[in-house]
């Protein structure tokens, strides 16, 4: 594995999931496969989950690890080709790229999206960059559209707690004070789709559709309450405008709709249903404090296999190197 971006580049699902539960029943197994091995994790943006479990799959794997914080102690990186660099950015990241490709052996890059051009977003110009420049695999740890180490780990950990073969899983919109990317609900949606017994629904409210490329097959419900009736996940997570229906409301706030957090009552229409978050949360925009501490509530597990679905990819580029 070259890459790891989208759901397509982890191959199988079963076989990654079989693979996921090998490796969390002994995450050291394969130590073997990282010994004299770098892993180089380059973070645009702040991370708390993404940076301990990477760094804790890799080491499980017998890496070395550089964290690399582009807004904490490196130069400045203009990311632009054609500009006249004179003003606080001192290194371009075409340079830059290539001269990290030389100490390392593996790439995890974390770049969120600026929200104020679409198409500059979702061509993944920054990712893109590095898998053409730095000559080395890479792997994306959150990106302007995707966050698939996410969604693998959020796939895990329905498998573990389903108790029907076939679950209902419902992603909601909920509101927040922030405009925030699509990369979640948009990974989210995508590896639902594509995992083999999984009832996908979208729910969000009108105007805040997901580019379709990642909907898929996926039903989309713009009534909240019939969405969640007889779910056995909910998955709750704001994103700002995709753009779709309106490209000039790209990465903007259209509602604050309050009456879409998920609250207790909106816990009682599901089937028992387990409630998921990718965290970090904002209580009681997104979700409220008694749900979210509620004994169906998986977000720390959920969290835990961030480790788990890490520790596969990563061991999966190694493996092709």
């Amino acid at each position: 594995m070259k890459s790891f971006i989208n759901v397509e580049d982890i191959g199988d699902l079963r076989q990654a999931l079989a693979e996921a539960q090998e490796i969390k029943n002994d995450r050291y197994k394969y130590q073997h496969l990282g010994k004299n091995k770098t892993l180089m994790m380059i973070f645009f943006n702040n991370s708390l989950r993404t940076r301990l479990s990477t760094q804790k799959a890799a080491m499980n794997l017998g890496m070395n690890v550089i964290v690399l914080d582009v807004n904490a102690g490196a130069w400045k990186l203009e990311t632009e080709r054609g500009v006249i660099m004179d003003g606080d950015k001192s290194e371009h990241l075409l340079e830059a790229i290539p001269v990290m490709g030389c100490y390392c052996d593996l790439i995890g890059v974390r770049s969120f999206a600026g929200l104020t051009d679409r198409e500059y977003d979702y061509a993944e110009t920054v990712l893109q960059q590095f898998i053409r420049y730095s000559g080395r695999p890479v792997f994306a740890m959150e990106t302007a559209t995707v966050h698939p180490l996410q969604a693998f780990a959020d796939l895990i950990t329905i498998e573990e707690h389903k108790v029907v073969e076939r679950p209902k899983v419902v992603l909601t919109w909920a509101p927040h004070c922030r405009a925030l990317p699509q990369a979640v609900p948009n990974s989210f949606a995508q590896w639902m789709n594509a995992a083999p017994d999984v009832d996908l629904v979208i729910t969000h409210p009108e105007g805040y559709e997901l580019d379709p490329k990642f909907v898929g097959n996926a039903r989309v419900e713009y009534d909240q309450k019939k969405a969640f009736e007889g779910a056995d996940f909910i998955y709750a997570k704001n994103w700002s405008n995709p753009g779709v229906t309106n490209p000039a409301d790209y990465g903007k706030i259209t509602s604050k709709d309050m009456s879409w957090t998920v609250d207790t009552e909106h816990m009682s229409w599901t089937n028992n249903g387990k409630f998921m978050h990718c965290l970090p949360v904002r209580r009681n925009l997104i979700v409220t404090d008694d749900v979210i501490e509620s004994a169906n509530s998986l977000v720390i597990p959920e969290a835990a296999n961030r480790e788990i679905s890490c520790s596969v990819v990563i061991k999966r580029m190694l493996e092709a190197l």
